[in-house]
Order: structure tokens, then sequence, then C-alpha cells
């Protein structure tokens, strides 16, 4: 099994025209750069031999003859997003199957799940496809226009060839990426072998106190709920301390005030909260230091307190199988270049961890930069990754 380091890197730079937008890509989950370059990559799987697939929430699998190993990951973007971040799972799978074939196997299936990047919640179309999520459930979920999942999916309904993929039809998943942080970069190393997942939760909390002119209200009384998120925000960041481990991250990513008007005191407060760590334990204490800092602010400020819904995966560890192919490959093509490592961003694995044996494998990112359109990686890292994906079905098979 030998894979074509020109045609792998073609293929990848003719994925990154559709959205292109200077260095980057804007392709988000069912918008017309998304489904054209779904049809090009159907295209692309025909022609490797594999017979192409839609799902109801457009799903693309390339599908080999009979039982399969599923490589693969996404293709759609962040609003603004990197040319790698999923399309290189997804490049590196069509190569890897091309290069079975030419061998003579053994037999690999190629996929590019559909919104892995979370217009409409999180992974979601990996998650209705593992069965994590409910198709009538994702249909109510909206994006931050309004528009509905079931709405969006039905920009694809002349893409889709079948229903849902039985995930027994496959032997197991394994997911190549770049890192999207800067260990294996700053390192110096070529290639990472995942050892977890972690587990995230996400939610919106709302501070409602009362909107009033910002020139004629005294400091004393005002309900101010942007003062209260920053009350917030400073005292979560000390409460959480002694909790956390250096590995534990938690945002407040998006900010929504109203009225939202410089001569206005902000009146409400919406943003959102998430966190992130391996150890369901542990995200579970966040979550209650999270919601008790909530209320004693709200308490202290004269403001009510509300909440969205949660959304969020639990942390998963990789099939001992799988990891031990990709590190016995990495050890074989890098070898002393190469590490166990944790996963601090979610991928299509943890949803699809819940129906088939699943593994990652990682390449540097260049000073760690993604979801960002300076997003890159050095050829000469992103050719060892794929030769170490090969290498490892080919130990598999």
């Amino acid at each position: 099994m030998t894979p074509d380091p020109d045609r792998f890197l073609a293929d990848l730079h003719a994925l990154r025209r559709f959205g292109a937008q200077g260095r980057g890509v804007v392709r988000p989950a069912y918008s017309e750069p998304d489904i054209a370059a779904r049809r090009w990559l159907a295209d692309r799987m025909e022609e490797a031999g594999l017979t192409p697939h839609v799902d109801p929430v457009g799903n693309l699998f390339g599908l080999a003859e009979g039982p399969s190993l599923l490589l693969g990951s996404h293709s759609d973007s962040q609003p603004e997003g990197g040319w790698l971040d999923g399309a290189l799972g997804v490049i590196a799978a069509l190569e890897v199957a091309r290069a079975a074939r030419a061998a003579g196997g053994p037999a690999v299936s190629v996929v590019s799940f559909q919104d892995e990047e979370g217009r409409f919640g999180v992974t979601t179309g990996s998650n209705v496809w593992a069965g994590g999520l409910p198709l009538a459930e994702a249909d109510k979920l909206t994006d931050s226009a309004g528009t509905s999942f079931a709405e969006a999916r039905a920009r694809m309904a002349g893409m889709v060839t079948g229903d849902f993929i039985p995930p027994e039809r496959f032997t197991g998943f394994i997911e190549m990426h770049i890192e999207q942080g800067p260990v294996l970069d700053d390192a110096g190393e070529a290639v990472g072998v995942v050892s977890n997942i972690v587990g995230i939760r996400d939610m919106r909390v709302t501070f409602e106190g009362q909107h009033n002119h910002a020139g004629t209200t005294p400091m004393a009384v005002r309900r101010d709920a942007f003062q209260g998120l920053c009350a917030f925000s400073e005292r979560l960041n000390a409460r959480l301390a002694d909790v956390v481990t250096p590995q534990t991250v938690w945002t407040i990513g998006h900010v929504s005030l109203y009225p939202n008007a410089s001569s206005i005191v902000p009146g409400r407060a919406t943003f959102s909260m998430q966190w992130r760590d391996g150890e369901a334990a542990r995200l579970a204490r966040m979550e209650e230091i999270i919601r008790d800092t909530a209320q004693a602010v709200a308490g202290e400020r004269g403001l009510t307190l509300s909440y969205g819904p949660m959304l969020g995966l639990e942390p998963v560890q990789m099939d001992a199988r799988l990891q031990s192919a990709l590190t016995e490959a990495a050890e074989a093509l890098a070898p002393g270049r190469w590490r166990h490592i944790q996963s601090g961003a979610l991928h299509d694995a943890t949803n699809v961890s819940a129906r088939l044996p699943a593994a990652m494998l990682f390449v540097p990112s260049i000073n760690g930069i993604s979801h960002n359109f300076d997003e890159d990686t050095a050829e000469a890292d992103l050719v060892a990754g794929v030769k170490v994906l090969a290498e490892a079905v080919a130990r598999l098979g």
C-alpha cells in the first residue's frame, strides 16, 4: 500500500477551492460551497472505485464492497475556517482507499460527515448517524440566524441516495486530523497517536437586570447584566483553580447584550459557557461550580438567571487495537518523532466510538493555529501523516 503524495496534495488543494477566501475557507454546513464540495467529493469517490452514498442529513460516504474499515472526517468549515480542518481527514481517507484498492486490499470506505463544526449543534451529522441524536430532535435545532436543521438539510434533498448506512457495515473508524494545538509543532514531531478525546459541555447563560439610561442611573442602583457577566467570569476563574488540571479549559466565547447601545445600561447579557476535560466527573464538578457562581452573582446584583439547553459529549478513550496499529506505523515511519496525545478538540470520532472501534491520528498545526484563515501544516507533515495512516491500515488488514 503506497499512497501517491502528489495526487493526495493535489486533491487537498482542489478541495480548498470550494469557499476559498484568502488563505482559508468559508464553507459552513449546507452552504453552497459545502454542497458543491460534496458533489466534487462524490465524483472523486466514484473515480476511486467507491460507491457514493448520501444519507438524509447529508453525510457523504464512499463505500467499498462488503465489510470495510471506515476512514474520514468532515468537509464543512467554521464561518471563517482553515483549509485543513476536517478536509485533511477526508482526502487522506480517499488516498488510502485508492492505495488499498491498488494493492488488492484491505477494503476501505470513506466518509465526510456533515455539520461537524456545529452550525446547528455539536458534531451534528455523525451524532445523528451514530444514534446519539434522534433526527426529529435534530430537525428542531436552529443556527444563529434562526434557520432550522430541517430547512438546511432540505437544500441537499436532491443529493440523498438512501437511508442511513448501518454502522455495523464497518469494522472500525480512523480519523486523521490536524492537531489544532501547538504540542506537535513545538516538539518538532511528525505525528501524534490520539489516546483519548475530551468531553465537552456547552450551554447558554442569561443574566437579566434592567436596562436604563447610562447617564442618569447611579452606579449604586444599577442592575447591569454585563457587570454581572464580568463578575461571574472573574470569580469563576478563581473558584475553578483548585478543581481543574493544566489540560482543562473553559471559555466564554459569545456574548449578546440587550439593548446593546452605548448610552443604555445593559439589561440582559446572554453568553456561551463551554468547558472541556478528559474526565466526566470533573466536567460534572465544573458544572456545579459554574451554576453556583452564576447564582451567587445574580443574587448579589439583583439579576435573574436562566439557562439554555445543555449540549455536550462524553470523554472517550480510543480503541486499543487501532491505537496499536497507528503506534506501530508511526514508529516504523517516524521513529522518535511521534507521541501519544490527548485531543482537546471534539471530533466525529467521539460519536462514532459509541458504535465502532475508533482511533485518531494527528499531524502538526503550524504555531498551533486553527479555526483561523492562517491555519496551516507543512506539506512534508501532511505526507508523513497519510503514509502513517496507510501503514496502519495495511497492518490492520
